[in-house]
C-alpha cells in the first residue's frame, strides 16, 4: 500500500488501546498526517447501529448491503457481509486521503504492531504475536524481547518515538 503506513494496536481488553490511539491521532494531526482507523469490535456480537431509524437504516433493514449518507463534508458507510476480513477494509481504506491507519485489535495480522501488557499473565502474547515494533506495559517483562519496551508511565517518550518511526517510513 504504497503511501500509507499501517500501524495495529493490540492487547486484551481495557489495556489503554482507545487512549492510546486518540493520543497517536493527536500527534498525527500535529504532524499534518491524515489519519484513517480501523476498530475491530472482538465481543462476538454486532457494533452498536450508528443510524437508528435514520433512512440509511431503512435502506439496510430492506436489504442494502452498503449504505452511504454524506452531509457537511462527512461520509458514513455501513456495508454488510458475513464477515469483513481486516485487508478488505484496507483496500477501501487506500481510496481515502489518509497517511497513516491505526488499527484497533486483529492480533494475528501480520502488519507492524504496538502491544499493550496490562500485566505478567498477558505476556504470552508476545510469544504468540508477529511483526512487534514495541511494547507499553504496566510492568516489568520477565520475557526476552527484541522489541523496544516502554512503561506506561512513559507515554510521551512513546509518542515521540512512534512519530520518528512514522516519518522515517515516509522518507
Amino acid at each position: 500500500m504504497a503511501g500509507k503506513k499501517i500501524i495495529q494496536i493490540v492487547g486484551f481488553q481495557n489495556s489503554g488501546k482507545t487512549t492510546l490511539i486518540e493520543r497517536l491521532i493527536t500527534a498525527c494531526k500535529e504532524m499534518k498526517l491524515a489519519v484513517g482507523t480501523i476498530k475491530h469490535h472482538g465481543h462476538g456480537n454486532a457494533p452498536d447501529r450508528v443510524f437508528l431509524n435514520k433512512d440509511s437504516e431503512k435502506h439496510q433493514q430492506a436489504g442494502a448491503i452498503v449504505s452511504t449518507v454524506e452531509g457537511a463534508g462527512s461520509l458514513h458507510l455501513e456495508a454488510k457481509k458475513e464477515k469483513w476480513e481486516l485487508q478488505e477494509i484496507v483496500q477501501m481504506y487506500e481510496q481515502l486521503p489518509i497517511d497513516i491507519i491505526l488499527v484497533e485489535g486483529y492480533k494475528r495480522m501480520n502488519y507492524p504492531k504496538v502491544v499493550l501488557v496490562r500485566n505478567p499473565q498477558d505476556e504470552f502474547l508476545l510469544e504468540e504475536l508477529t511483526n512487534i515494533m514495541a511494547i507499553i506495559s504496566n510492568e516489568p517483562l520477565s520475557s526476552t524481547s527484541s522489541s523496544i519496551i516502554f512503561r506506561q508511565e512513559e507515554m510521551d517518550r512513546f509518542i515521540s518515538w512512534f512519530m520518528k518511526q512514522i516519518n522515517a517510513a515516509e522518507d
